[in-house]
């Protein structure tokens, strides 16, 4: 009897440290899902904090403290929900893997924001509402202030249902929503609303077509070539130069203005040198990783994992100085204003770079993940290829947009560029002789060597990758779903893009009579 009670009480022991392992398991799984928004408040704080450290006992000291928070807030959205079009690519190839696309990112996007950042924030207001006819300089702040947090809470629910948008549309849509309210609708720079409402259409069909173009061109030069490697050795040395000299142009274009202002003619011959001198290095490099190299897909795919991680570097660089300005413009112009200085040019403060460089980064570290994975897995099935054809697209369309003075986003550029990819690859499949004569010399090939029954068969495997993998057989369903862009997706976002404008302006119109009461 002692014995049996001894052994119950044993049991019941048991049960009990098994029920507290298990509580401390929920506890210490409910606590990482904590960590990001704890961090992230600490940075809201910690941006205030800084703040009040410059602008204490200054005019309007409490209005700048708090929209410093209100800036950190927009900075963490931005890198939650843009800089995944840079990295995304990448990482959907294979080429980084996430810890490593996160880091670089979050290096190149802080360099770019304090190095050449701030140059795009002459000022927001000046380019969308007449800063004249707003009534005064309280009507002013509050017209920023209703901006910035509508912005930053439209961006918000857009990284939440996995939509990447336009930050810089967001803005612009919390500045004339906020603005036709404090300041009429003949306030509105409306020519320039119409400019970006094209680009709506204009950036992801041009991401969408050079993308396509440039896939186009690899599976016939050098895919669907017999011999693979003399065709990489002939072909991927340019492509390579050509990204190099696209992206030279576009840094000095968009990134570079607040470092050294170029010409288009010195920025023209900047790209041209940079294409001859990667052109030159990479011919000796890929001659060099080729060599001993099978004659298959996969091989050519390792010739462009170092291309894949500097372009994610150089667009993480140019979103850092370029898109900064959506977190900390309006700040700055609240600052401004706050001041009293009546001078049309807005300075931006050090500290308030600051703010918006470790906002985006620290947002994309805690946040960013998320849209990385839908815009690198998620829309359709990237390899190093494919990713790089829409780094590729993303340089060369920023830049040829930017000769012809056409409003676009790079964020719809790069998404466009990866539904581009994804489609041709659904009509090239259905519709390309070169694919289609290119796998019968291969059914004849395999045949002598594998002595398979029906070149149905051998068709089919290939068709589905696994003569490139040697993997198992997969399922026609499965072949499909790795074919096809994904439809839902693609609404989701298009869906997003096409309402980021009114809803942040319906948004933030709320927001500013809301504060016009309480002030």
């Amino acid at each position: 009897m002692t014995d049996y009670a001894a052994e119950a009480r044993k049991d019941t022991l048991d049960k009990d440290l098994d029920k507290l392992v298990h509580v401390e398991e929920a506890t210490s799984f409910v606590a990482r899902g904590l960590v990001a928004p704890g961090l992230s408040l600490l940075f809201l704080a910690m941006s205030a904090i800084v703040a009040s450290f410059f602008v204490m006992g200054e005019p309007g000291a409490v209005v700048i403290i708090a929209a410093a928070a209100i800036g950190g807030y927009m900075a963490l959205n931005i890198g939650a929900n843009d800089v995944a079009n840079n990295v995304g690519p990448a990482v959907g190839a294979k080429a980084m893997t996430m810890g490593g696309a996160l880091a670089i990112a979050a290096v190149f996007e802080s360099a770019g924001a304090l190095i050449a950042g701030g140059d795009v924030v002459v000022t927001i207001s000046s380019r969308i509402v007449d800063p004249l006819a707003v009534p005064d300089s309280g009507a002013f702040i509050r017209l920023m202030l209703a901006a910035l947090i509508s912005s930053a809470l439209w961006v918000n629910l857009a990284t939440w249902v996995g939509a990447p948008v336009s930050t810089t549309h967001a803005v612009v849509g919390g500045v004339v929503g906020a603005g036709i309210v404090a300041a009429g609708l003949a306030a509105i720079d409306w020519a320039s609303i119409a400019g970006i409402a094209a680009s709506w259409v204009i950036s992801p069909l041009l991401g969408a077509i050079v993308a396509a173009l440039f896939l186009a061109f690899i599976k016939a030069a050098v895919i669907y070539q017999d011999d693979k490697i003399a065709a990489a050795r002939r072909w991927v040395p340019l492509l390579i130069a050509l990204m190099a000299g696209a992206f030279a142009a576009y840094l000095a274009t968009k990134g570079l203005k607040r470092v050294i202002n170029l010409s288009g003619l010195q920025i023209a011959l900047l790209g041209v040198g940079i294409f001859g001198l990667v052109w030159g290095m990479t011919k000796v490099s890929v001659r060099r990783q080729s060599e001993g190299m099978d004659n298959r897909n996969q091989s050519l795919r390792r010739l462009f994992h170092l291309p894949l991680i500097c372009s994610a570097a150089l667009l993480s660089f140019a979103h850092g100085a370029n898109d900064v300005s959506n977190a900390v413009g309006p700040l700055a112009a609240i600052v401004h204003a706050a001041s009293g200085d009546s001078s049309p040019t807005i300075s931006i403060p050090l500290w308030v770079m600051v703010i918006g460089a470790f906002g985006i980064s620290l947002g994309l570290v805690l946040f960013g993940p998320k849209l990385v994975r839908m815009v690198g897995e998620q829309i359709t099935k990237l390899n190093p290829m494919r990713a790089f054809c829409v780094a590729l697209s993303a340089a060369i369309t920023v830049i040829v947009a930017s000769w012809f003075g056409l409003p676009v986003s790079s964020t719809h550029i790069a998404v466009g560029a990866i539904f581009g990819v994804g489609f041709f690859r659904e009509w090239y499949t259905a519709n390309s002789r070169r694919r289609r004569a290119y796998l019968e010399r291969k059914v004849e090939r395999l045949r002598a060597e594998r002595q398979m029954s029906t070149s149905v068969e051998i068709v089919e495997e290939a068709e589905s990758g696994d003569l490139e993998s040697d993997g198992p057989p997969i399922s026609r369903e499965e072949v499909n779903r790795r074919k096809l862009v994904r439809r839902a997706h693609v609404t989701t976002i298009v869906t997003a893009w096409v309402t980021t404008v009114p809803a942040a302006a319906l948004l933030a119109a709320a927001i500013f009579l809301l504060l016009d009461a309480l002030a």
